[in-house]
């Protein structure tokens, strides 16, 4: 179960450094078995694709049989209660208010002799890892689709592991349709990664790709990227509770076991200034765990990778986590607006006893793509600028140019590159 440790005693210090280590961890096993899946897929194409799929997922697919019907979306609103894809429904809408306000726009600025701007144009195709296997995952098309279909790409792909049966759960079809998402490949791992990157004959290459996964999927986006556009490398989940004496026992345990039951790798953190807090924490926690359906995960993380921290001061607990720089930030403290200002890295913030975390992650609004690994240093969460690409724009007049041409030219010189000054002096000539 979760330990119990001073953050400024030995014990604290050891178990943090050891975090930061297993946070930057890359597999060179990972690597190995994923390199040439890359190369086999690139070379081979829907062959190797599925020779993958066969042998990782156990999938006799076809090539007529690899992508997702008609047929079967429209069963899947069959299968699917109403209750579900009402709430599918109510979160796409959600999801869709809150990144419509994030909408990048095309501007222009005139000056003497000049019109300087940006162009802002939406991705042609983006393809969306839709992980399988411990979980169904509606809630990350979604988080990936709404933004994509707000930022106006045009070909959206979803690619997605199946088993010796061959169905895509309905919640993820349903999920697709609501975003307009109507091209699904039922082919998951290192090799969709490699099949979206490259291109085969049964699944056009994309532009940009997103989307979490395991660590071969993760460490497939790694080797891809420049080849192809990816999100982020993302990592286990995280969550830091920030709690003080006013915090509710149950409410703190039962969100550091939200984050916990995702995988044995999850990271759950209670930083707190109050011991009497810290043990009741504790004993919640035992009393939770003890009917989770997916309890032997959710300890198993809390084993390895949870804690829960005393600290002397909440300025010390706020230092603590920016040092972190967590995915997720609970507030659990008296006035929690009041201390908004000292968290200065996160990927999100839950402010207050009645903001789960579990909200966030199916229906608040805001994306639930969010830095991890310490990331939201310099990260930020997936947003439509995500599937915007900018392009320069720059118009100069005759007269602009002989504005500005003489300091273009000294700067040319400046460089050693007679050619561009060259470039601009004609023009004054002519």
């Amino acid at each position: 179960m979760i330990r119990l440790l001073h953050a400024d005693g030995d014990e604290g210090a050891t178990f943090l450094r050891e975090l930061v280590v297993r946070r930057a961890a890359v597999s060179a096993e990972a690597e190995a078995v994923v390199r040439p899946i890359l190369t086999g897929v690139h070379e081979r194409g829907d062959t190797a694709l599925l020779e993958y799929a066969k042998r990782f997922d156990g999938a006799s697919l076809i090539p007529a049989t690899i992508r997702v019907t008609p047929a079967e979306v429209q069963q899947a609103f069959t299968d699917l209660s109403p209750e579900a894809i009402e709430a599918l429904k109510l979160a796409a809408a959600r999801i869709e208010t809150f990144h419509c306000r994030q909408v990048p726009h095309s501007w222009f600025l005139t000056e003497e002799g000049a019109v300087l701007g940006q162009l802002c144009r939406p991705l042609d195709a983006v393809g969306i890892y839709i992980p399988g296997g411990k979980a169904v995952y509606p809630s990350t098309v979604l988080m990936n689709g709404v933004p994509a279909a707000v930022a106006g790409v045009k070909r959206k792909v979803i690619c997605t592991p199946v088993t010796s049966d061959l169905t895509v759960h309905p919640a993820i079809l349903v999920a697709a349709s609501l975003v307009g998402i109507a091209e699904i490949y039922k082919v998951g791992g290192a090799h969709a990664i490699a099949a979206l990157t490259y291109g085969t004959a049964s699944i056009p290459r994309v532009d940009k790709i997103v989307g979490p996964g395991n660590i071969y999927v993760v460490t497939a986006k790694r080797l891809v990227a420049g080849t192809v556009g990816i999100d982020t490398i993302a990592g286990p989940t995280e969550v830091v509770v920030v709690a003080d004496e006013a915090a509710e026992p149950a409410y703190v345990a039962a969100d550091l076991l939200a984050q916990a039951e995702h995988d044995e790798m999850a990271m759950t953190l209670c930083v707190t200034v109050s011991e009497p807090l810290a043990e009741k924490v504790m004993a919640e926690l035992q009393r939770q765990v003890s009917d989770l359906p997916r309890r032997s995960i959710a300890e198993a993380s809390l084993a390895k990778n949870g804690a829960i921290l005393l600290v002397p001061t909440l300025q010390s607990a706020f230092a603590l986590v920016s040092s972190i720089a967590p995915e997720h930030v609970e507030l659990h403290c008296e006035d929690p607006w009041s201390h908004l200002d000292r968290v200065q890295h996160a990927g999100a913030v839950f402010l207050g006893a009645f903001s789960a975390e579990a909200l966030g992650d199916y229906l608040a609004g805001p994306n639930h793509v969010l830095p991890t690994g310490g990331t939201a240093r310099f990260a930020s969460p997936l947003s439509v600028e995500d599937f915007v690409h900018r392009t320069n724009l720059i118009h100069f007049t005759e007269e602009g140019l002989k504005r500005l041409g003489d300091p273009a030219m000294t700067l040319a010189s400046l460089e050693g590159l007679e050619g561009h000054a060259r470039a601009v002096r004609i023009r004054q000539r002519s």
